[in-house]
């Protein structure tokens, strides 16, 4: 199952009417909309080809002047990653050592942006 949000573009005059349809239309879920005529929906399917037919319904909906898929979420995808975290010792294990000196501890940022597989790998080779 994919799940992508889709950014829709129209003028403000037209804003409403555009909300309505995409409310009724079933090859999307609505979700809000702005003053200045972006409106953001989501659409599921089974595969990239059933997501772009949706767009394409999204897009010829009288006074859409545009919808861009921003964001796409695989669910093939997001299992793949679960069975690496699953699989790794993402605490490193200096870090569960009582007797480590903590100014030898090394903040590295965030970890959303992180490679976790070679997480605990990287910090346990630290002396």
């Amino acid at each position: 199952m994919n799940v992508s949000s889709i950014v829709v573009q129209t003028l403000p005059k037209y804003l409403d009417e555009v909300v309505e349809s995409l409310k009724q239309c079933e090859a999307c879920d609505y979700h809000l909309h702005d003053e200045k005529g972006r409106i953001i929906v989501t659409i599921e399917g089974s595969g990239v080809k059933e997501e772009l037919e949706k767009l394409r319904v999204i897009e010829a909906i009288p006074h859409v002047a545009s919808a861009d898929m921003q964001m796409a979420y695989s669910e093939d995808e997001l299992d793949e990653h679960i069975e690496v975290l699953e699989n790794a010792d993402l605490v490193p294990k200096m870090l569960n050592d009582e007797n480590i000196d903590p100014n030898k501890i090394m903040y590295r940022g965030d970890l959303k942006r992180k490679n976790l597989e070679g997480f605990a790998e990287e910090f346990d080779k630290i002396d």
